[in-house]
């Protein structure tokens, strides 16, 4: 068995099992691969085959193996955990490394403690459902730390809402970390070449969680204020249809894209109304990129802004009200914007870079190198 001290990267092999296979999590699984690459590790993924995750890693050089899981619970979960197992059983990874709610729940079933196993929620899965459902997923999250040899969070609200629903576990609080390298650009108001008014940028996937219909909703108060403001959605997802249906015609919707960081840098400011995350990575993206962000007050949004921020850069979640007034208030004001936009760019570039997250993982991964799991349950059979 590895030391906990100094494990031999040479033959530690870690498996990242993920789902989903885009936005966020995809972009924050792609940079730990990168990392442990680069420091030796030998790295697999087990994650949905042609998603930009399994472009990605295969691209970094990892070892990917199809695992073919839809995002939530349902019929097919008992063939999901079991293929999973398989493939577990083929890596014979030291450590798996689960994110997500969907491929926590499988690989946590698969394991039962018999192999060192991390969790990361990317924000918990009871915050996403109601009633019955919402109890049902708080229960699951209480029995399955029992076989979670540690809990990574995004930040300190996302375990303290943990705590909070009952999760008993050991925890790391590991914030998301952005290439500042990438996204890092000179700290000044977006560039409008065409001068047609302030332009507002939401990056994100088209879906409830993000809050995209909380912003249309807003949208009408801020073009009272400013007629010529200019809102660009970028993502796509499973309300795409339904937001474009209610748009107005100073709002498009740009799509997925492969590349975000040319719409930070066109943006004057960049809003996320998300309805909960763990810490959101468009928020980083768009500060280290220079530009000031309006966010809602959800798991991690305190703790991405610069100091003394929030009275101007954050607004209770699900009100449009609120979100409309900061949002107008900052387009009337570009000095104020460039200022802003400023201290956020020095803020992530201290505190967020991707490479302390990296390396705050790797310590987790030697903590857990040596540990001995108490349960000795083989995978679920297939």
């Amino acid at each position: 068995m590895l030391s906990p001290r100094e494990p031999d990267s040479s033959s530690f092999t870690v498996l990242h099992a993920v789902q989903p296979g885009d936005g966020g999590v995809a972009r924050v699984v792609t940079d730990l691969v990168r990392a442990q690459l680069a420091a030796g590790l030998r790295v697999a993924v087990a994650c949905p085959p042609h998603t930009p995750l399994a472009t990605a890693v295969l691209a970094e050089g990892a070892r990917l193996h199809a695992w073919r899981a839809g995002r939530d619970p349902g019929p097919k979960l008992v063939r999901e955990t079991r293929d999973l197992a398989r493939l577990i059983r083929t890596v014979r990874p030291a450590l798996v490394h689960a994110h997500s709610a969907k491929a926590g729940l499988c690989a946590r079933l698969a394991l039962r403690g018999r192999i060192p196993t991390v969790y990361q929620p990317h924000a918990w899965s009871f915050e996403a459902v109601e009633g019955t459902i919402a109890a049902l997923a708080v229960r699951w999250e209480r029995r399955a730390a029992r076989w979670t040899q540690r809990i990574i969070c995004v930040s300190e609200a996302e375990r303290r809402t943990g705590e909070e629903a009952g999760v008993r576990a050991t925890w790391s609080v590991i914030h998301n970390g952005v290439d500042v390298a990438r996204f890092a650009a000179a700290p000044t108001a977006g560039e409008d070449a065409a001068g047609d008014g302030p332009l507002v940028v939401c990056v994100g996937r088209l879906c409830r969680q993000k809050g995209q219909d909380v912003l249309l909703a807003a949208w009408p108060a801020v073009l009272a204020e400013i007629p010529t403001a200019r809102l660009v959605l970028v993502g796509d997802g499973p309300d795409g249809e339904r937001l474009r249906a209610g748009a107005p015609a100073s709002v498009r919707f740009a799509g997925a894209v492969d590349d975000t960081a040319p719409w930070y840098r066109a943006a004057d400011l960049v809003v996320l109304p998300s309805r909960w995350e763990g810490m959101a990575l468009a928020p980083l993206e768009a500060m280290a990129s220079g530009r000031p962000v309006v966010v809602s007050d959800v798991d991690g949004a305190r703790e991405s802004l610069p100091p003394g921020h929030e009275p101007l850069c954050l607004v209770p979640s699900e009100d449009p009200a609120s979100l409309a007034a900061a949002v107008g208030r900052l387009l009337g004001r570009p000095e104020l914007r460039r200022d802003l936009g400023r201290q956020a760019h020095e803020h992530v570039l201290s505190r967020f870079d991707v490479r302390r997250t990296g390396a705050a993982v790797a310590g987790v991964y030697r903590e857990l190198a040596g540990v001995r799991c108490t349960e000795h349950r083989e995978p679920i059979s297939p």
